[in-house]
């Protein structure tokens, strides 16, 4: 017994040593099985690969360089549930050509209530108002201090404008006014179409009714607008 304890006990001594001799002060020392209760930082489309335990570190590295996600076939449509009309390709070519054809043929997949008016108006002041300012006349903020100069009133050049023609410019972007594809989604675009329409007729509302759909008297004349 006392053979075997001068075997284990140096043994014991050696391990000790070595795990308190660390330099880093934020090192824990000598550390067994540590992928057990260490969460690896991994990111996002990257394919790490096997254990370079077992196939060596610069296969695993190699690995980890290499993007997972793929780039969808050509042609490929976004799953968008319910919401198809806003999921579909833009089927016209950002040429003075497309833009266009556009506003000849786009139409908005959108019925014009109160609630799509509203949430347009929520996005126009959010995303438009510095450029077209508030009522639509081109005096916000970055025209006034006179960084972009002059931008078009809703209610005067802009008041026939189809919105065929909206939608590609916020899609495309066209003069001094760039694309807002980033910021707003298909669905996002039409909306404040709604809201542009109303700046159109000097931003007078249409009138609803309990449902909050335009009356029909109203529609033939404030919202048979551009659609």
């Amino acid at each position: 017994m006392s053979k075997r304890w001068n075997i284990v006990a140096p043994v014991a001594a050696v391990m000790a040593v070595l795990t308190g001799c660390v330099t880093d002060p934020n090192s824990p020392g000598l550390e067994y099985m540590p992928d057990m209760y260490r969460s690896p930082a991994v990111e996002a489309y990257v394919d790490y690969g096997m254990d370079p335990y077992y196939v060596t570190e610069d296969v695993a590295s190699a690995q980890r360089s290499t993007p997972s996600a793929r780039v969808p076939v050509a042609g490929t449509i976004a799953f968008v549930g319910e919401n198809k009309a806003f999921g579909l390709p833009y089927a016209y070519p950002n040429t003075p050509e497309g833009y266009e054809a556009a506003g000849a043929g786009l139409v908005s997949p959108l019925m014009t209530t109160k609630a799509h008016i509203e949430r347009g108006m929520e996005i126009y002041e959010q995303m438009c108002s510095q450029c077209h300012g508030e009522e639509g006349k081109g005096d916000g903020a970055l025209s006034r201090n006179g960084h972009i100069a002059g931008i078009p009133s809703y209610s005067d050049k802009l008041k026939d404008l189809p919105v065929g023609k909206m939608y590609h410019t916020l899609t495309y972007g066209k003069g001094l006014m760039g694309s807002h594809a980033s910021q707003l989604s298909q669905k996002d675009r039409w909306l404040v179409i709604e809201y542009i329409k109303v700046l159109q007729q000097g931003g007078e509302m249409p009138e609803f009714d309990e449902a909050g759909n335009v009356v029909e008297s109203a529609a033939e004349g404030a919202m048979a607008m551009n659609n």
